[in-house]
């Protein structure tokens, strides 16, 4: 059998918690999976734990701190950057993991107080942006969270939207979000 590297061990238990929940990363049917034996996961991990957090690492990682950083490095006005931050962090790969990390939150503690750190950082990225171009902080907040909502609750919602796709009405939502203040 080949060897593997940690990164395809993390990225393997990402692909299998969005699948199927954190109960469904499991050593021998990642082994099995990679194509390579149950004893080359104890080089990289001391033990299941560790992948765990290890994948958490990767989610908060990619999922927020690259794309802001990205986000920031592009530049642009706010509107411009609060667009490209949604875009990254919400393309499909990445929200499969966000929501399967959201689900696994309702049921371990340890995974709620991150999740809450990490949406509090991409709370803040949002105040930061809407306060660039809103001067009513109670607007600011009620857009930050409105625009937080519809990134993550999107997928949840099954309602007809007439005259209007599913994505055409996103898009008419976030623009509305984004518009000047009155």
């Amino acid at each position: 059998m080949a060897r593997t590297t940690r990164a395809r061990w993390i990225e393997a238990g990402l692909e299998a918690l969005a699948e199927g929940g954190p109960d469904a990363v499991r050593v021998e049917v990642l082994a099995a999976k990679l194509g390579v034996t149950k004893g080359g996961f104890y080089g990289y991990f001391d033990g299941r734990p560790a992948l765990l957090a290890e994948m958490l690492d990767e989610w908060e990682r990619r999922c927020t701190k690259e794309i802001i950083a990205q986000a920031d490095a592009e530049g642009g006005d706010a509107v411009a950057r609060i667009r490209r931050v949604g875009q990254l962090s919400f393309s499909e790969d990445l929200h499969r993991i966000d929501l399967a990390v959201r689900a696994w939150a309702r049921h371990d503690p340890s995974v709620a107080a991150r999740l809450r750190r990490i949406d509090n950082e991409r709370m803040e990225f949002l105040r930061r942006m809407f306060g660039a171009f809103i001067t009513d902080p109670d607007e600011v907040e009620a857009r930050s969270i409105l625009a937080f909502a519809l990134a993550i609750g999107r997928h949840f919602i099954a309602v007809d939207h007439p005259g209007h796709t599913k994505r055409e009405a996103i898009e008419l939502a976030g623009a509305h979000l984004l518009r000047p203040q009155a």
